[in-house]
């Protein structure tokens, strides 16, 4: 599976940019069924201003959050907007969506998605290996595997830095940080604000 699910959860960080556009459910939702489902989960109460700004040395003016859904997901997503703005933060939370019925959960994504790099399961059919390598390539440097936080995490490598991904239960958050730090630093912050958010998800 390509990165096009995965790709919108840090599209948010990227607002400057007019061609990241998040894609809305097909279907108009009552509002009444939005406030049930937007209930699920205070994505923004995940992370205090005073914890990002310790960590990112730039004080939080204000938090922006959305949620939508995708196939059988709810994306919730809070933007922190840092004074210093390339000091903001993206974080977002993929969970169940409680109001469909689905055989398929984000734990199972992320079973297809990333057990190919975790080395639990070593012999795969070669074709299908080589095919995944080519595709590998072709999108992105494959995610690196981050041990001691959550029950799996994986660093996505992007322009940007990258995007830290970790799995709790049957959710995934996923966190990115503005700024001029290197990668190494990056994923340092990333893994300290991530441990204090999926304390309280």
């Amino acid at each position: 599976m390509r990165w096009n699910i995965l790709v919108p959860l840090f599209c948010f960080l990227l607002i400057a940019s007019p061609g990241c556009k998040m894609r809305e459910t097909p279907q108009p939702v009552p509002r009444a069924s939005q406030e049930s489902n937007q209930a699920q989960i205070d994505v923004c109460g995940l992370l205090t201003k005073e914890e990002i700004e310790a960590i990112q040395g730039s004080p939080i003016k204000e938090t922006k959050s959305s949620a939508r859904s995708d196939a059988a997901f709810r994306v919730s997503q809070c933007f922190y907007t840092a004074t210093e703005f390339s000091k903001s933060v993206s974080l977002a939370v993929m969970q169940r969506d409680q109001g469909r019925s689905s055989t398929s959960s984000p734990k199972d994504f992320w079973k297809e998605r990333f057990d190919h790099y975790s080395g639990e399961e070593k012999e795969r059919d070669k074709v299908k290996e080589e095919t995944e390598r080519k595709e590998e390539k072709e999108e992105s440097v494959p995610p690196k595997r981050i041990d001691g936080i959550g029950d799996e995490a994986f660093w996505a490598s992007n322009r940007f830095g990258g995007v830290l991904y970790v799995l709790k239960g049957d959710a995934f958050i996923s966190i990115s940080l503005g700024g001029t730090d290197d990668e190494e630093t990056k994923l340092k912050k990333s893994k300290a604000l991530a441990q204090k958010a999926l304390q309280r998800l």
